[in-house]
């Protein structure tokens, strides 16, 4: 069997339709046994500061109820899948993230989150069921971004093992995605079209999920300049379908994805691609949330680099700027794209372009992962990272650093806000 004979469209309807019965049957008893008066959105706060404490502590769950309960109840997921334990594949898989991090980075709040915002039954889960639990799309993105330095684990391979930050994140989104089924069903089942969009967070939105954190990063990387070898693409999807594996993703539960499953799946996602105004508000949230932390000169650089790594994406995803109604570029962007694409019909100058680009894509991946630090490095959930990596970068975590940078975005805001007004008006 070829791979596109293993990805029929029935196949993808089927997915659609399929969420996960196993954990879904387990969160329905322990919905049941709740006192009366509890329902899924308090769980699933519950759940959502127990992954916390469990990740912190880098061990299974703390005990505390009423979360634990869950975790305990998930022994069929505990191990790595037979084919998930190859520890040469996971080391180069995780080397992806530890070498090229900033620009993934980017590449997160560029393309991988737009990305998502262009299915609409997810851009309806985010901007209304994860709103209530999380607190808004800013927490939602830093626990995004929690998550690819917890399943990345800085080269740590044992990181996807029992007890550790990746497998409990995995566990851990499993549960959070049956009780966001359980709470859509609870408080919006007569507004949610099953026979259109399946339950929420169904096995396709899944598998694309797994594609946004491999195959679309790869695409974005190539777009900043940075080209993965077939070796690292392998195993980065290796990594990250055993994380799917952990997950409750169907198609990775009992092989991983490969590169031949790349086209074949590529193509049928991109008939997902879909303008909503769910999607539009959140892509104008996120763009308010990364310009704010740009340096003074720098605002529009986060709307045009979206431009910029989605200008000759395939399968349709070169419309999701337009779909989502990203601004247009800053003027010099606009200029650097002309001679970019002119540099590389010239060779001679397509290397100092595209320096130029890395290093633009270097600058706003730093002041993202500085903004969600900034931001969250307290209270529930908090995004940290290693602090190994944090000296590569060059982003100093103390408390002092934080309230000068602090300082800064209020200069900043202050000096910005005559100029938004008038453009307002």
């Amino acid at each position: 069997m070829n791979e596109q004979d293993r990805w029929p469209e029935e196949r993808f309807r089927q997915l659609r339709q399929q969420a996960d019965p196993d954990i879904d049957k387990v969160v329905a008893g322990y919905l049941d046994d709740q006192p009366a008066g509890t329902g899924p959105l308090e769980l699933v706060k519950a759940v959502v500061q127990e992954l916390s404490a469990a990740k912190q502590e880098a061990r299974a769950p703390s005990g505390e109820p009423p979360a634990s309960e869950i975790f305990e109840a998930l022994d069929f997921a505990a191990d790595l899948p037979e084919w998930g334990d190859d520890r040469d594949l996971l080391a180069k898989g995780q080397a992806v993230f530890a070498d090229y991090g900033l620009y993934q980075a980017a590449a997160l709040f560029c393309k991988c989150l737009p990305m998502a915002y262009v299915e609409v039954s997810s851009a309806k889960v985010l901007a209304g069921v994860s709103r209530l639990a999380t607190h808004g799309l800013t927490r939602r993105v830093a626990e995004t971004g929690q998550m690819l330095v917890d399943v990345m684990g800085l080269k740590a391979v044992n990181s996807l093992e029992p007890g550790r930050p990746g497998h409990t994140t995995a566990i851990g989104l499993r549960i959070l995605h049956s009780f966001v089924r359980a709470l859509v069903n609870e408080r919006f089942a007569g507004h949610w079209d099953t026979a259109r969009f399946g339950p929420p967070v169904n096995q396709e939105l899944l598998l694309a999920t797994i594609f946004d954190f491999s195959v679309v990063t790869w695409e974005a990387l190539e777009s900043m300049g940075v080209t993965l070898s077939d070796e690292q693409r392998a195993a980065h999807l290796y990594t990250w379908s055993v994380f799917g594996h952990l997950m409750g993703v169907e198609a990775c539960r009992d092989r991983p994805l490969t590169l031949d499953d790349v086209e074949p799946v590529s193509e049928r996602l991109g008939r997902l691609y879909e303008s909503s105004d769910e999607g539009r508000r959140l892509m104008a949230r996120l763009l308010e949330e990364m310009e704010g932390f740009m340096h003074l000169g720098w605002r529009k650089l986060p709307r045009s680099l979206v431009h910029w790594v989605f200008r000759d994406a395939r399968y349709g995803a070169d419309r999701v700027p337009e779909l989502l109604g990203v601004p247009k570029p800053a003027w010099w962007f606009t200029g650097l794209f002309t001679v970019a694409r002119a540099a590389h019909r010239h060779s001679r100058l397509a290397g100092p372009v595209d320096g130029l680009v890395r290093w633009l894509v270097r600058r706003v991946g730093r002041q993202l992962v500085i903004a969600l630090i900034d931001r969250h490095s307290d209270g529930q959930a908090a995004f940290r990272i290693p602090e190994e990596l944090a000296r590569a970068w060059r982003i100093r975590q103390s408390r002092p650093a934080v309230k000068t940078r602090a300082i800064r975005r209020t200069v900043r805001k202050t000096l910005r806000a005559p100029v938004q007004g008038g453009s307002r008006r």
